[in-house]
C-alpha cells in the first residue's frame, strides 16, 4: 500500500514538474531576453548594410560644451538660480544639435525612407513657423501640427552667407495615392541666393499637406540642400503657371534627385513635424484638386463585450455604458451637439486660442469622468475631433 502511494505521489509530482517546465520555460540564466531576441531579428551585416555620411562634417567643440555644463552646475547650486532657455537653446545648437537631430530623424525613419542607406548631420538650424491667426505653429522634430493649420505656406529663416546657394524642398513619403513607393514634393525652390527664399527659382508652389483620411500620422520634411553652383532645375518644373496641383506631376524621389546633382548639392538643413486628416481637407480635395476625398477605414473584428454588471468598479462611467449603446444613438448624441453650435446665417465664432484655460463653475460639483468629458470637447480631442472641425 505504501509503495502504490509513493508510486502515485511520484508520478504527480514529475507531471506537475513538467507542466511548470512547460509553462516557465527555461531558466533565466539560459532563456534568452528580450533584447537578445530583438537584437538578433534586427541584426544586419556591417559590411552589407553601411550607412554613408552625405553631409557636411561636423565639428564638435567639447571645450565649448564643457564650459557651459560648469557654468550650468554653478547656477544650479544657487537657491534661486534661473536658466535662460534661449541661451541654453542657442548653446544647444552649437554643441550636440545635429548629433541628436539625427538620431531623431533616424528614429522615425526619416533616412531610409529618403536616401536609402544614407544619412547627414543636420549642421545649419531651421526655424519653420506657420502663421495662423494670432498665434505661430512650429516646425521642430517631428511634432504635430494639424492640417488646418498648415494652409498656407511658412515663413523659413536659416543663417548664409549672401553669396551662396541653395535649396529647399518640402516632401513626404508617406500618402502617395499613385504610386506608393514614390514621395509627393509639396514645395521646391533652388538657387536661393543667401537667405532669401523670395528670390529662388521657384519650381513648384507651396501645396498643403494633404494626409489622407484612416492611415494616421503623415510626416511632411524639409530638407536644405547648401548648392556650389547655380543648377538649372526647369525639368522639375511642371507648369508655367506659379499654381499647379496635379498630383502625378509631383511624384518625387529624393534618393534619385540627390543622385543626379550629388556632385553639386550637400543636405545641410532638417525639419519635420507630422499630421493627420481633418475635416479642412474636404474643400482642398473637392475644390482644387477635383478629386473625393480618400478614406481608409480597418475592418476590425466584433469586439468581446463581457456581460453588464450592476456595480462596474474602477471603470468609467460614460465609457463603461457606451459599450452596451447603440452606435448609432452615440453619434446621434454627437451629431446634435454639433448642431447646436451651428448657426445658419451668422459666422463660427471659432475656438478660443486657449480652451483649456477657461475655469469650470466652482458653485457646481463636477464629477471627475465629467471634467474629462470637458476637457476632451474643449480641445477637440477623441469623437470630438471629427464633430467639431
Amino acid at each position: 500500500m505504501s509503495k502504490r502511494l509513493f508510486h502515485n505521489l511520484h508520478s504527480c509530482f514529475n507531471q506537475q514538474i513538467r507542466y511548470m517546465h512547460r509553462i516557465c520555460g527555461n531558466a533565466p540564466t539560459i532563456a534568452r531576453s528580450l533584447n537578445d531576441r530583438l537584437r538578433e531579428l534586427n541584426y544586419r551585416d556591417p559590411e552589407i548594410h553601411f550607412k554613408v555620411d552625405i553631409g557636411l562634417p561636423i565639428v564638435y567643440n567639447k571645450e565649448l560644451r564643457g564650459e557651459k555644463v560648469n557654468e550650468v552646475k554653478k547656477k544650479n547650486s544657487a537657491l534661486h538660480a534661473k536658466l535662460d532657455l534661449r541661451v541654453a537653446k542657442n548653446d544647444w545648437l552649437k554643441t550636440t544639435a545635429p548629433l541628436e537631430i539625427r538620431k531623431i530623424a533616424e528614429h522615425y525613419g526619416i533616412f531610409n525612407d529618403l536616401f536609402g542607406d544614407a544619412y547627414f548631420h543636420p549642421t545649419i538650424p531651421l526655424t519653420i513657423d506657420y502663421n495662423v491667426k494670432d498665434m505661430v505653429a512650429k516646425v521642430s522634430r517631428g511634432n504635430f501640427i494639424t492640417a488646418r493649420d498648415t494652409l498656407n505656406e511658412p515663413t523659413i529663416k536659416y543663417r548664409a552667407e549672401p553669396n551662396t546657394l541653395w535649396s529647399l524642398l518640402l516632401t513626404t513619403p508617406d500618402g502617395n495615392l499613385s504610386k506608393s513607393n514614390l514621395e509627393i514634393c509639396h514645395w521646391f525652390i533652388g538657387n536661393i541666393p543667401g537667405d532669401s527664399i523670395e528670390k529662388g527659382d521657384l519650381m513648384l508652389n507651396y501645396m498643403r499637406p494633404i494626409p489622407p483620411r484612416g492611415i494616421g500620422y503623415c510626416r511632411y520634411i524639409f530638407i536644405l540642400y547648401k548648392q556650389d553652383k547655380r543648377i538649372d532645375f526647369s525639368e522639375y518644373r511642371k507648369s508655367p503657371h506659379e499654381q499647379h496641383f496635379c498630383l502625378v506631376d509631383r511624384n518625387w524621389n529624393t534618393l534619385d534627385f540627390y543622385r543626379k546633382h550629388q556632385d553639386y548639392i550637400t543636405p545641410v538643413g532638417l525639419s519635420f513635424f507630422q499630421t493627420e486628416w481633418d475635416a479642412s481637407l474636404i474643400d482642398f480635395y473637392h475644390n482644387v484638386l477635383e478629386m473625393r476625398s480618400p478614406s481608409f477605414e480597418y475592418d476590425f473584428p466584433k469586439p468581446y463585450i463581457k456581460p453588464q454588471v450592476w456595480f462596474p468598479v474602477k471603470q468609467p462611467f460614460n465609457i463603461y455604458m457606451d459599450k452596451y449603446r447603440d452606435t448609432k444613438d452615440i453619434q446621434k448624441q454627437y451629431f446634435m451637439k454639433k448642431l447646436k453650435t451651428i448657426h445658419p446665417f451668422k459666422e463660427d465664432k471659432g475656438r478660443p486660442k486657449y480652451p483649456n484655460a477657461i475655469p469650470y463653475k466652482r458653485d457646481e460639483y463636477i464629477p471627475s469622468w465629467l471634467k474629462l468629458e470637458m476637457k476632451k470637447e474643449r480641445l477637440s480631442q477623441g469623437r470630438y475631433r471629427e464633430v467639431f472641425s
